[in-house]
């Protein structure tokens, strides 16, 4: 029997019949019954990542805690017979944990806009605690290792795959230093047992409704990595047990509950903020460079013409931004034509090798090409790993660093770019997953959440929420927090109300809508 709360809504109504009467007219009250439908909210657990979390700004922290998407869920419930949330709270408002008093987990990002526009270089996302002038960050008060007691609602655990829901030893703390670990920190802080899964301690709660939002990191792992293999994309067939497991054992007690199907990653911020083509001519370190690097590379490119391949031809413009220089590992490898054909124009043999090695997989980036957030650092920057493979194969160190300047002489390494192929296989291992969520949904007749169609709205014009635009741009886009992945506060009430939406139609209930504007977009670096 679902318990109903009656949400009174007073409407004074106006009707003086002179300054000087006694008699107004009698207040009159309109009763909305808040149902939970054919839904029990009694026992709510949501189940998830990150996302399911709270994370926001690169970091999981009270406040953001506080607004997050099962939170926010939760006081709707409890208009409709929801009972408590529980959360488990991060030790403050900075983010980030340490591990035996070292520092395994960033401090929260926050936006830092200079005062004076001289150098708007300095403007921009920033770690907690930075200034102009230094990389210190305030030191988190987190300690992985002071384990919480007690169960949680919100079991969102920042990292996990589909299958990690499901790994008994998840929870271990001894795993936090294996190679690769097997153990996550945001949940070896609150597991039951160390032996214990995330699935079991949520099963423990006897959940009469819950919400389920994973399958993200399965592909966003890959492509946060720049494809460059060290994070692989999950296994269709991994992903189908894992996730049709879930779903099986959260759905045994009769429970019912509202999914989310992942979205195309390629479109968040993270992605789409860094220009293929940010080398700027007016600027002072790099345009005055231009003629001398064309110069250099005139001898290459026409290499690359004599091979076939003119398209990798490496040219800097002096009237427009030029895109970056990325090594291409789907390109055929040429290494040793260029090394050869160097040679037979006279060029000394070192020289030319170092050329091949170089450039054998090298081209300029285009529009089809996917910069990474972190990338906007690194551009334009003097790699000294790569100094130091260059000194190896017998380059001096003046002619190293010349050689070493990523983006420009030194190709962006993998991790940097994810090109077109790279692309594909995300796509397709994303629509692959989605398939199952849906399949699951019909099966089990859940609440479906399409996050895949929402953010393309979102990339392709704006959704609105109340008086605002929710569009895609990092920082005021109003979605995306400083990371370029997770959702601002606001982001996550808008998807709040869309799951909201979602179990109205699928279960009957009228849970109402939250206010955009009682959501902030932005967090202020002097909340600690």
């Amino acid at each position: 029997m679902n318990t109903q709360y009656k949400w009174l809504l007073a409407l004074l109504i106006l009707g003086f019949v002179a300054c000087e009467s006694d008699d107004d007219a009698p207040a009159t009250e309109q009763e909305v019954v808040i149902t939970a439908g054919e839904a029990d909210f009694s026992k709510y657990v949501a189940l998830g990542n990150s996302l399911t979390a709270g994370f926001t700004d690169g970091a999981l922290f009270i406040a953001a805690q506080e607004n997050s998407l099962p939170n926010i869920l939760a006081q709707q419930f409890a208009l409709a017979g929801g009972g408590t949330f529980t959360q488990p709270l991060m030790n403050d408002n900075i983010g980030g944990a340490t591990l035996g008093g070292n520092v395994i987990l960033n401090p929260r990002f926050y936006f830092y806009s200079d005062p004076d526009p001289a150098p708007p270089s300095l403007s921009g996302p920033r770690l907690l605690g930075t200034t102009p002038t230094d990389n210190v960050f305030d030191i988190p008060t987190t300690e992985i290792s002071s384990t919480l007691s007690g169960s949680f609602n919100n079991m969102g655990i920042p990292g996990a795959k589909s299958f990690h829901l499901l790994a008994n030893g998840y929870g271990n703390i001894a795993g936090l230093t294996t190679v690769p670990a097997t153990a996550n920190p945001y949940f070896v802080r609150i597991a039951s047992d160390p032996m214990a899964s995330v699935l079991e301690d949520a099963m423990d709660q006897e959940p009469t409704f819950f919400s389920l939002w994973i399958g993200n990191n399965d592909v966003l792992g890959y492509a946060l990595s720049g494809g460059d293999g060290s994070d692989p994309i999950t296994d269709v067939a991994l992903f189908t047990q894992a996730y049709n497991g879930l779903v099986t054992t959260l759905t045994s007690g009769n429970a019912k509950g509202v999914v989310f199907n992942i979205p195309d990653v390629t479109s968040i911020a993270h992605f789409t903020t860094v220009p293929f083509a940010p080398l700027d001519p007016s600027n002072a370190g790099f345009g005055p460079l231009i003629p001398t690097l064309n110069t250099q590379f005139a001898g290459l490119n026409l290499v690359f013409a004599g091979l076939g391949v003119p398209e990798r031809a490496i040219e800097f413009a002096l009237d427009a931004a030029s895109p970056v220089v990325i090594k291409d590992e789907s390109l055929i490898d040429l290494s040793a034509e260029i090394t050869g054909a160097l040679q037979a124009n006279g060029v000394d043999a070192g020289t030319a090798a170092v050329t091949g090695f170089l450039y054998g997989q090298a081209r300029p980036a285009n529009e089809n090409d996917l910069l990474v957030l972190p990338s906007s650092s690194i551009i334009g920057q003097v790699n000294t790993d790569a100094i130091a493979t260059l000194m190896g194969l017998g380059l001096p160190l003046e002619a190293a660093g010349q050689l070493a300047v990523n983006g420009v002489t030194y190709p962006l390494e993998d991790k940097w770019v994810l090109i077109p192929s790279e692309q594909a296989e995300i796509a397709t291992a994303t629509a692959a997953f989605n398939a199952v969520i849906d399949a699951a949904v019909q099966q089990q007749s859940l609440a479906f959440v399409d996050a895949s169609g929402l953010l393309d709205q979102v990339s392709n014009g704006g959704l609105q929420f109340d008086e605002f635009l929710i569009q895609g741009d990092l920082v005021f886009g109003g979605l995306f927090s400083l990371d370029g992945v997770h959702p601002t506060a606001r982001g996550y009430a808008f998807l709040a109300n869309e799951a909201a939406k979602a179990i109205n139609t699928a279960y009957g209930s009228n849970l109402p809508m939250v206010k955009a504007v009682d959501y902030p977009t932005f967090y202020s670096p002097a909340l600690q």
